[in-house]
């Protein structure tokens, strides 16, 4: 399942060091959600990322607060794509494990 949206990026307040994630919309979270796959820790998700020109593999978790899905953003694309607190950034996703 390929998915394409924007999202607000924001610090995660539960870690000390900068932790950065997005948030993925509530009816993108739903549709994963609801998709069969295997059973991961955390009820992760397993999928592919495109940021501007970076991609990379990583795992969307729950974020029981929201109900949402959320992605970590790792400093080295953060770096690439000088991405910052607050910023709106255009992702794509490509759900694995499917």
């Amino acid at each position: 399942m390929h998915l394409e949206f924007a999202s607000e990026v924001f610090r995660w307040s539960a870690r000390r060091e900068d932790f950065y994630l997005a948030e993925v919309p509530a009816d993108l979270s739903a549709m994963i959600q609801e998709m069969p796959r295997p059973t991961r820790g955390f009820g992760s998700v397993r999928v592919a990322v495109t940021v501007g020109g970076s991609e990379w593999r990583t795992s969307l978790f729950p974020d029981a607060e929201s109900g949402t899905y959320v992605l970590p953003l790792k400093r080295a694309v953060r770096d690439a794509e000088a991405i910052g607190d607050g910023d709106v950034i255009a992702i794509e996703i490509d759900v694995l494990d499917v």
